[in-house]
């Protein structure tokens, strides 16, 4: 998460949609950055509601803007496994060494996936709250080239972005019958996703 105090900005840190890039490259610019622990840096939504915005609101009477990136939720997928393949992680339990891109897929849909296929939901991240609260700004992780027109106009800084934390790479293989099975099961993130302009 990364806070613009003066601008009344807090990126969400989506997992797998390269907001550590942004915290590298706009460090110096941001008020906060929470890198710590994970359940904090990748704050959803609703515990930003919970949380942070309270915060803003009770100690400094303002109200922020939220952004957010989204990534299709097929290559997200992939990026989480590609990123649980990484060679440390061989024989943990959240693994996908020795696992097909199919099967990683279909342990996710499960009610109860098992640790590997556990990586949550985008929708479910960004998901507006009862009380109004929802995400103001929300761009596709394939076009970022928008997000990084929005805040260059709205912090009146420019920047260049590295690559950070990527995912080894892997050749993606989806059948299409595990890919019909994901859009049913999942339809809520595919509907999210076409809803960004």
């Amino acid at each position: 998460m990364i806070v613009f105090f003066k601008e009344r900005l807090v990126l969400l840190a989506v997992p797998k949609t390269g907001t550590t890039a942004y915290q590298s490259a706009l460090a110096d610019r941001a008020d906060m950055i929470i890198r710590n622990p994970p359940e904090l840096k990748h704050a959803p939504l609703y515990r930003y509601n919970r949380f942070f915005r309270p915060m803003f609101e009770r100690v400094c009477d303002t109200d922020m803007e939220t952004v957010a990136v989204m990534r299709e939720p097929v290559s997200w997928l992939g990026s989480w496994y590609r990123y649980r393949q990484r060679p440390f992680l061989k024989g943990k339990p959240n693994s996908t060494h020795g696992v097909t891109f199919d099967e990683f897929v279909l342990a996710h849909i499960k009610g109860a996936p098992p640790p590997f296929a556990n990586v949550g939901s985008q929708a479910k991240f960004l998901e507006p709250r009862q009380n109004g609260t929802s995400v103001t700004h929300m761009f596709r992780y394939e076009d970022l080239s928008r997000l990084d027109a929005f805040l260059q106009d709205r912090l009146g800084v420019e920047f260049t972005l590295d690559r950070e934390n990527v995912s080894p790479a892997r050749q993606l293989d989806l059948s299409p019958e595990v890919e019909a099975r994901l859009r049913r099961k999942h339809a809520a993130e595919f509907r999210l996703y076409e809803s960004i302009p």
